[in-house]
């Protein structure tokens, strides 16, 4: 006899036979009443994407559209110049990779490049990272080169890189990816790996990539220091949805990665969730799911585990994606929201002996989606007992970890794939691409723009200023030095937290003196003279 669970199963599956895919909400609490309760608001949903796509001005706040639909679907551009555009940068990527693979295009040394460091971040570089670790070959496979990634502003993080190429920098292709060039923390990494290669007595210039919206400062960077190439981004494109430009595929490209599969794959996805019932399509009801389980208002985090070691960094590019996307103080009309969905999450079964404890003991206050990969390996299995797997272990224990979760009342989500390649990749990618944007039409808020990753930015800019004024005073002051209280006093601000913070950075640094009893309000800095 059947039992319910599995008549729940059975029921609550959405499988995609091209696309070997199934959305598993059975264990999610909520059933098909409940989507249909949403039907008018996903009807809209769905709508306010075909206008998406269709070329509408997507984020008012600066006037452009966002196309990331096109990158994998030219002909929908609006326009025949867009068009043409997309298809020439994607003929440029693959011919430009393949140069560099067969030593066609070569170091200013002679030298066949081996190793690229990427200086990006944010969007240009969790993209291209998820994408390599997850599907690129081993270095040297047909000229796949052993691609890198500095993406931040931490100097020690810089020599970590440098170290590790120390004496390989003149095999080393330098990619610079920054929609307008003027990221600091890109800007900072390119000058600190363009000094390196000075120090080194090679040409930077000859051995750097720049990927830029055309006539942007790092564009003309590019130009006037000799790059050996330019890639276009486009203003309709953000950085947390650039995976399937030249930000994504030519640094994949470069590490044997199949662009050209991951973009049909994220094509086929696109297709598949543009259809209208929302019961056959897995965004509209990956976004249901989310506003039903956190009661429209992001009440539950969404625990992501890939029980796939290459999907790792799926949860911290998801992280950036869902987050920033939906994190919003306003709605659409100007009310304060306060939207939002946590994401957070590493991998299976790793962490069945971390926050899994809480996740079954502790608050109901999240919902876990496990993603299952079927293919366990390229190679031949080994069996560990008499007709046990490795990877019967890792199926058996997401299995377990899903029961066990179910029994204490807590809500999950199964995505399945039967294999992870570059297909499945760029399917997995564009689903949740699209549930966020149908998930954001559901609660009212613009997905398409970060008011509070610009704020941010321009209040250390202002730090920094209050930094440079604050030295310069301590250049006048006596040798005695002042207090953080006295500086602001003397600079007329009323930050002195500020400046005691960043005067402290400064002299762990010996950029300036520091002399203190632990008591922050005494401690006296001065100039180094």
């Amino acid at each position: 006899m059947t039992n319910d669970t599995f008549e729940r199963f059975a029921a609550r599956s959405l499988h995609h036979a091209a696309l070997d895919c199934t959305l598993d909400w059975s264990r999610a609490g909520f059933d098909a009443s409940e989507v249909a309760g949403l039907g008018p608001e996903l009807s809209r949903a769905l709508d306010a994407m075909a206008e998406l796509e269709g070329g509408s001005i997507a984020n008012p706040d600066e006037g452009r559209r966002v196309g990331h639909y096109w990158l994998r679907a030219p002909e929908l551009a609006p326009d025949g110049a867009l068009r043409a555009a997309i298809e020439e940068t994607g003929v440029r990527v693959r011919s430009l990779a393949a140069s560099i693979q067969d030593g066609t295009l070569a170091s200013p040394t002679g030298a066949r490049f081996r190793h690229a460091l990427v200086v990006g971040i944010g969007g240009s570089a969790l993209g291209p990272q998820l994408v390599i670790d997850a599907l690129g070959v081993a270095s040297g496979t047909d000229g796949a080169l052993d691609v890198r990634f500095a993406d931040n502003t931490d100097p020690d993080g810089f020599e970590r890189h440098l170290v590790r190429l120390a004496g390989e920098l003149g095999a080393t292709l330098v990619v610079v990816i920054s929609k307008s060039g003027g990221t600091k923390e890109t800007r900072n990494g390119m000058l600190e790996v363009a000094a390196a290669y000075a120090r080194a007595g090679l040409d930077f210039g000859g051995h750097a990539v720049a990927i830029t919206q055309a006539g942007s400062e790092l564009d003309r960077h590019a130009r006037e220091n000799g790059f050996r190439a330019t890639l276009p981004m486009w203003d309709w494109v953000g950085g947390r949805t650039s995976v399937t430009s030249a930000v994504g595929l030519f640094p994949a490209a470069l590490a044997g990665v199949d662009v050209a599969a991951l973009l049909d794959g994220a094509a086929a996805m696109d297709r598949l969730t543009r259809v209208r019932d929302p019961l056959a399509n897995p965004a509209a009801l990956l976004a249901a799911a989310w506003h039903l389980l956190g009661d429209g208002r992001g009440r539950r985090a969404m625990v992501m585990l890939p029980y796939k070691d290459r999907l790792e960094l799926s949860s911290r590019y998801l992280q950036q994606l869902v987050m920033e996307s939906l994190g919003k103080r306003e709605d659409r009309a100007g009310n304060v929201v306060s939207q939002g969905l946590t994401v957070y999450g590493n991998k299976g079964s790793t962490d069945q002996h971390a926050y899994v404890q809480q996740l079954l003991d502790g608050p109901d206050d999240f919902f876990v989606t496990f993603v299952e990969i079927l293919r366990d390996r390229r190679g031949e299995d080994l069996e560990v007992e008499a007709g046990i797997t490795s990877g019967d272990y890792l199926s058996a224990f997401l299995q377990g970890t899903r029961k066990a979760l179910a029994t204490r009342g807590k809500r999950s989500l199964t995505l399945t794939f039967g294999v992870l390649d570059a297909r499945t990749l760029g399917a997995y990618l564009a689903l949740f691409e699209r549930a966020v944007g149908l998930y954001a039409e559901l609660i009212g808020i613009n997905a398409y723009h970060q008011p509070a990753v610009e704020s941010g930015k321009r209040a250390a800019a202002a730090v920094l200023a209050l930094q440079v004024r604050a030295v310069a005073c301590l250049h006048a002051a006596s040798q005695d030095g002042l207090t953080a209280g006295e500086l602001a006093m003397s600079l007329g601000t009323d930050d002195a937290d500020a400046l005691f913070v960043a005067l402290r950075h400064l002299a762990a640094n010996g950029r300036v003196t520091m002399t203190s009893d632990g008591d922050p309000l005494r401690t006296r800095f001065a100039a180094r003279r």
